[in-house]
């Protein structure tokens, strides 16, 4: 069964930091990319931050000079630094894979709150 296990989510007070951590296994196809999505109450899910398999990253504008995607083969990281309130959501591992055809696999998400 194919699976994106996240973890590392909680509870931080603004300008704290979290990691997270997502293993990606039994995927039938070969990962091109991977990255974080989040998606807050009311609003649609967007893209955090993706990094392929040559190690390019990109980054949402909101979200650059404080949040660091890595990679190390079928985990993806997030470090989060200078958390903010409006960073909470649900935080959702990604997987693209080739060829083009092959599907996108998400994760079950984790959820990061960040009080002021």
């Amino acid at each position: 069964q194919v699976q994106l296990a996240e973890s590392g989510g909680g509870l931080v007070q603004a300008g704290g930091s979290l990691r997270l951590s997502c293993a990606a296994s039994r995927l039938p196809f070969t990962i091109q990319s991977m990255g974080w999505y989040r998606q807050a109450p009311g609003k649609q899910r967007e893209l955090v931050a993706t990094i392929t398999n040559g190690d390019n990253t990109n980054y949402a504008d909101s979200v650059k000079g404080r949040f660091t995607i890595s990679r190390n083969g079928a985990m993806v990281f997030l470090q989060m630094n200078n958390l903010k309130p409006e960073d909470t959501a649900v935080y959702y591992c990604n997987a693209k894979t080739v060829p083009s055809w092959s599907p996108t696999y998400w994760g079950q998400g984790t959820q990061v709150t960040v009080s002021s």
